[in-house]
């Protein structure tokens, strides 16, 4: 690991502000799984979770709840699950991306090639999309327990205050 990647994680705040989305048409606060376990492994690493919430797969409920999270300063953070499929009712990835000031497209090249290791072929099926609106990072992630245990044991939970670092430079 490079010397200024070490500098900036010890230069990053201890505690992110996180918004967390469950996107489903299906889901309740009480058997939304995939939310809980995303709030669980966020606690767990310190961060703050100022909002959970549970939207359908509707591009016009999504776009303006981001902006509104954004434009409010109250997260650092926005982590979404659900609705990244390529069924024709899964629209979360697409309209996130049109949304993305900065993408990162390592994110979802490394959240697949984790996938591949754990699932073999199929992870070419799994859609994970990330970057910066307004300062403030947007990450998606697959409704699945697995997928988002994946995400954020190996991805997010161990970056998150890095890449909020990062967007805020």
């Amino acid at each position: 690991m490079s010397t200024s990647t070490q500098q900036h994680r010890r230069e990053a705040p201890a505690s992110v502000r996180c918004a967390v989305i469950t996107v489903s048409d299906t889901r309740t606060l009480d058997d939304d799984r995939g939310g809980a376990l995303v709030v669980e492994h966020l606690e767990a690493a310190g961060h703050i979770v100022h909002q959970r919430q549970i939207i359908p797969d509707e591009p016009d409920q999504m776009r303006p709840l981001v902006k509104s999270l954004v434009d409010g300063g109250n997260v650092d953070a926005i982590l979404l699950t659900g609705g990244t499929g390529i069924t024709a009712r899964d629209q979360t990835c697409e309209t996130i991306t049109a949304l993305l000031d900065k993408p990162m497209p390592g994110y979802g090249e490394l959240f697949r090639m984790l996938s591949f290791e754990e699932i073999g072929p199929a992870a070419m099926l799994s859609r994970a999309v990330g970057g910066v609106v307004g300062g403030v990072i947007v990450l998606t992630m697959p409704g699945s327990t697995a997928a988002v245990r994946l995400a954020m044991e190996r991805l997010i939970a161990p970056e998150l205050s890095h890449l909020v670092y990062e967007a805020n430079k």
